[in-house]
């Protein structure tokens, strides 16, 4: 498997990981652009947050975190989506993009609902035993179409905290306010944040611009 030595080495494979198959407007799908992703991930890399680390990857979509995650020297990586036909993409995906087999053995994808699931250790999977996990990383619906499903990002906020110890989580810029006093309010504590312009391609019908960019926030939190 190839070993990452820089961004521009990760940021080059997660490329070759497609987006969304057929985005689901209830469930706001928006594909992470590799350029953001890879800064996201060597941030964490940076700060000790992946290399051999057990990762959570909620919403994992398509798995470009889940992926990249791996190929950063995770011990185990677990990908949760509701989407079956984004998981189904992941999952063969990450069997034809250069992740040795004994690290695909640690590389899991699990079809659940945030809102229905209560503690990862509970999943029964290899290398999720503990009562949190190193990491999870997070890019819950922004809530910014009226079809979003409201407080889906507060959910998964609220299961993150109660099964990771450290958390890097989407947000769009505008409500930053607001979900910093919703994770203080949970005891938690935001050590970083990370701007982007993330571009929301037209997708659905109800788009009249080609692309247009949001302003979105990524905040590095600690719940131990």
């Amino acid at each position: 498997m190839i070993k990452i030595t820089k961004k521009k080495h990760l940021e080059m494979i997660l490329q070759n990981i497609p987006s969304h198959p057929n985005p689901k407007v209830e469930f706001e799908q928006y594909s992470t652009p590799s350029s953001i992703a890879s800064d996201v991930l060597w941030n964490a890399y940076t700060l000790g947050d992946i290399y051999n680390m057990d990762i959570v990857d909620l919403g994992c979509g398509t798995g470009i975190f889940s992926i990249g995650s791996i190929f950063l020297g995770a011990n185990s990586v677990l990908g949760i989506d509701i989407d079956d036909e984004s998981l189904e993409m992941a999952q063969n995906v990450s069997k034809h993009i250069g992740i040795s087999t004994e690290k695909m053995d640690s590389l899991h994808f699990f079809q659940g609902n945030v809102n229905n699931l209560k503690k990862i250790k509970d999943l029964d999977i290899s290398g999720f035993s503990n009562d949190k996990v190193d990491t999870l990383i997070q890019n819950p619906p922004f809530g910014s179409q009226e079809k979003a499903k409201n407080g889906a990002d507060r959910r998964f906020i609220d299961f993150a905290c109660e099964n990771s110890e450290v958390i890097y989580s989407f947000h769009m810029a505008s409500t930053h306010d607001f979900i910093v006093n919703y994770f203080e309010d949970l005891g938690a504590k935001i050590t970083h944040e990370f701007y982007y312009n993330f571009p929301l391609k037209k997708i659905y019908k109800f788009h009249t611009q080609e692309s247009r960019n949001v302003g979105v926030i990524v905040f590095r939190v600690e719940t131990f």
